[in-house]
């Protein structure tokens, strides 16, 4: 099948350092190398990667845009907590844009090259159970697999853009709540599905597997409090606040 012509969404240009810093610092708030709550200075920053405080203040404005850090004013620069609500709105994205992927993959068929890569990428899953890094590379590579099939690569950049949040929570859950056996099952599943162009099942199964971030976030708000904020009822609550 042809490649789709889809237009991604247009990102705000930066000069090269701050995108590098942008770039660091979004990894190490998802991968929960920095912790919410935790303060960051652009002093330190600054000195951290050996440059002005110039592109560390560019790269925290985006930071900021995409809500995982938060400027209060007199008190200082924080990584904000998790949002369930963007949680769950990246969901809601993953849902509309992949379930419509997964379809048309099932309906269509995937090149071999495509099925052989969401092989590797389960078999990959597999030998990362207890890293989760590598597990959730692999899983990100699986899904992104069958956009490329189907010739829609390049709107992962939409998910990209919105599950920031969501990934927050995979990685606090793969150490915690989350059955590593069960996504992995998951992934077999779909990936059977779509081999055997049942796209009703394909479908089924992929809704299934991405309501489990939200199960977990759920969960792991009660065990803790203090990393995930419920803004669902009451967007202005603020636990930073």
């Amino acid at each position: 099948m042809a490649p789709k012509n889809v237009e991604a969404p247009h990102i705000r240009s930066m000069p090269p350092d701050a995108e590098t810093i942008f770039q660091t610092l979004r990894t190490d708030i998802i991968r929960m190398r920095l912790r919410p709550g935790e303060r960051l200075s652009e002093n330190e920053l600054g000195l951290r990667f050996g440059i002005s405080r110039t592109p560390v203040r560019a790269a925290i404005v985006r930071l900021v845009d995409d809500g995982l850090i938060k400027v209060l004013p007199q008190r200082g620069t924080y990584v904000a907590p998790i949002s369930l609500q963007a949680v769950r709105r990246a969901r809601f994205v993953r849902n509309a844009l992949e379930l419509a992927i997964i379809r048309e993959a099932a309906e269509h068929g995937l090149p071999e090259a495509a099925i052989l890569e969401a092989q590797q990428a389960i078999h990959d899953q597999e030998n990362a159970a207890t890293d989760p890094e590598l597990f959730t590379e692999a899983d990100d590579r699986f899904h992104r697999t069958f956009a490329n099939g189907i010739g829609y690569g390049n709107i992962w950049s939409v998910v990209e853009n919105e599950k920031a949040q969501f990934d927050r929570i995979r990685f606090l859950s793969l150490s915690h709540v989350t059955p590593i056996d069960c996504l992995i099952d998951q992934h077999r599943t779909i990936l059977s599905t779509v081999e055997a162009r049942d796209p009703d099942a394909a479908e089924q199964t992929l809704r299934a597997h991405l309501s489990i971030v939200v199960e977990s976030a759920v969960t792991l708000m009660r065990i803790n409090p203090d990393l995930i904020v419920n803004d669902i009822d009451d967007p202005l609550k603020d636990r930073l606040g």
